[in-house]
């Protein structure tokens, strides 16, 4: 018996590897994936002018109502495709391509949807916006003309052969034929029952996954519906709407006298922490469709609770009112005053601490290397009178004067003490992500912790005016700003014990803490203002500061401090940092630590870098 089933699965998997691969219509040889050319096709659609805040994604498959022939329908397969769409957030492109049979024109496909994407704009009419954006894109850089004649040649040449169509199928098929070849000569498609083959060399409209949202023009916030960040991976999920008759179930009998007790009103009280369920991630993950139901109650007949943040015995310390800040919103292409409030915090227990013993030795180290600081002499150059001759200020006046051109300059060098006027604020992110594990020993915020203990031991040292904070959030009404040592207070055991006692938790709202961070440092009296923010991850909370709006609002916070004579500069653990930081902060206002557990040491002398230079 057990041979027989043995026999039978096996012959099933020769069945099925049979008939999927004479039914396939694609070439798995020639196959290039998404991943391995993200970095590159996101470069090239923002220098071809496609906006900086869209992020590149792996599209999600379409159900396709082609008529599929009978190996078509035996195998099971061209019933869903993914398919290239852009909006106003994200580019979409397949996760991989082999629709032709060679590497090379699979590769010049996906180059061609980026550019075409980077000139693409609002989607209208699926058939004449792309032709337009095709002739446009051809029009503007005629160099591309050979590549995309040979990937509408190679791509028609795969197509179905009209002969061996219906009527009306066929004059649709010759219809899109003749807009390949020749963008903006169709106006109008021909109707027909069954939709045409796919064409990959075009943009489709946005795949909307039935957002619960939008239910019968009811106004949510969508704070009940967010996704926690970092859950999905993959590409989005396909949804459909069903409805829940859950609460019209049958009669319920029960006895009277089962019940113990009733009661009219219930003291509800917060005691141990809401976790999710560790499951749910994995389980979608998995599954290819989603159903979605919500149950028709009003509003007014429901009671919302919020049960994310911690009982008040056990949560950090407020330290007077919340902060109204505005915030950037890029849609609407203004600030939203008053959106976002933020809450500055102690944490809790903090007790004054000594410096732990393991960072004795390095902190000796650098205090002694900033202690110079104090009493440094630096060389100016090009001075009229000095002790030692500038010998790069002679060489340019020697090379003008052979030239007939020679400006009046100082060819001596001169030594000044250096007096360091300036102030710095350090942000850290302490959301729930620092709390992840590094190796065996360490997680992220036990290496933030011994950056933040190192870094203001070599501040102490060196008599620079700082401050030490913290942020997290969970939503908007939630930014939480942890004060740990502000410009006022000393660098002390008390700010040690603070340090020490920094939890992780919440999510990432980037923009609202720079502002805040901007606002305190601005009002010192120093002439130089260094802020800096340390952080492992891009913006994201809970509600639709995840994607490019997060990432839009800071930048346009990091504008801001700029624009009141700041100096923001981001120090990252982030390897994907570089498809978002040089976005929000320039090309030359970020670095990336490689190595996490080096950035207790590296921090310092970053500070000590960015310092001297300006």
């Amino acid at each position: 018996m057990a041979f027989t089933l043995e026999l039978e699965e096996w012959v099933g998997s020769v069945w099925h590897r049979f008939i999927t691969r004479r039914a396939r219509v694609d070439f798995p040889h020639a196959r290039v994936d998404l991943a391995d050319r993200q970095r590159s096709l996101a470069l090239l659609f923002r220098a071809l002018g496609g906006a900086s805040g869209i992020a590149l994604e792996a599209a999600s498959e379409r159900d396709l109502l082609l008529r599929r022939n009978l190996l078509m329908r035996i195998a099971g397969t061209c019933k869903q495709a993914p398919l290239a769409c852009c909006d106003g957030n994200r580019l979409r492109l397949p996760s991989s391509l082999a629709v032709f049979p060679t590497v090379a024109l699979n590769l010049e496909l996906y180059r061609w949807l980026a550019l075409l994407a980077a000139h693409a704009g609002p989607m209208t009419h699926w058939a004449r916006d792309n032709q337009r954006w095709t002739w446009l894109l051809l029009q503007r850089y005629p160099a591309l003309l050979p590549s995309y004649q040979r990937l509408v040649e190679a791509h028609i040449a795969l197509r179905p052969d009209p002969a061996s169509l219906n009527r009306a199928e066929a004059t649709l098929e010759n219809a899109l034929r003749k807009a390949l070849r020749e963008p903006g000569s169709v106006r109008q498609l021909p109707r027909s029952e069954r939709a045409a083959w796919p064409l990959p060399l075009w943009l489709y409209p946005p795949l909307r996954l039935d957002s619960p949202q939008a239910l019968n023009g009811e106004d949510h916030d969508g704070d009940d519906f967010a996704t926690p960040p970092g859950e999905q991976q993959g590409a989005p999920k396909r949804a459909s709407r069903v409805d829940d008759h859950s609460r019209d179930g049958g009669l319920l009998v029960v006895r009277l006298e089962n019940l113990f007790s009733w009661s009219e009103h219930v003291e509800l009280d917060r005691w141990s922490d809401d976790s999710h369920d560790p499951d749910a991630a994995r389980v979608a993950e998995d599954l290819d469709h989603l159903s979605l139901s919500r149950q028709r109650v009003r509003k007014s007949g429901g009671l919302k609770l919020h049960l994310d943040l911690p009982p008040a015995d056990v949560d950090d310390l407020p330290l007077g009112e919340g902060i109204r800040l505005p915030e950037w919103d890029y849609r609407r292409q203004c600030l939203q005053d008053g959106f976002v409030n933020l809450q500055t915090m102690q944490p809790r227990d903090a007790q004054p601490q000594p410096l732990p013993p393991r960072l004795h030795a390095e902190a000796r180290r650098l205090r002694q290397q900033f202690m110079r600081l104090r009493t440094d002499r630096q060389w100016q150059r090009q001075q009229a009178q000095g002790s030692e001759l500038d010998l790069q200020a002679w060489l340019d006046f020697h090379v003008e004067r052979q030239h007939g051109a020679c400006a009046e300059r100082g060819l001596f060098l001169e030594q000044r003490h250096h007096h360091r006027d300036l102030a710095c604020l350090l942000l850290a992110d302490v959301s729930m992500s620092t709390d992840a594990h590094l190796n065996d020993e360490q997680t992220v915020i036990d290496v933030i912790r011994d950056s933040l203990l190192l870094f203001g031991e070599s501040l102490a040292g060196a008599g620079d005016r700082f401050a030490l904070y913290g942020f997290s959030s969970l939503r908007r009404h939630q930014v939480r700003l942890q004060q740990l040592k502000s410009f006022a207070q000393p660098y002390d055991d008390h700010t040690r014990g603070a340090i020490q006692a920094l939890k992780p938790g919440y999510y990432t709202r980037m923009g609202a803490a720079i502002r805040q961070a901007t606002q305190l440092l601005g009002a010192c009296a120093q002439r130089r203002k260094l802020l800096l923010l340390l952080t492992d991850g891009k913006p994201n909370d809970l509600d639709l500061y995840e994607g490019r709006y997060g990432v839009e609002d800071t930048r346009q916070a990091v504008l801001e401090a700029r624009r009141q004579g700041l100096i923001p500069f981001c120090i990252t653990i982030d390897k994907q940092a570089g498809d978002y930081l040089p976005y929000m902060f320039g090309a030359h206002g970020f670095t990336l630590i490689r190595q996490p557990g080096q950035l207790p040491q590296r921090l310092p002398q970053l500070y000590r870098q960015l310092t001297e230079r300006q």
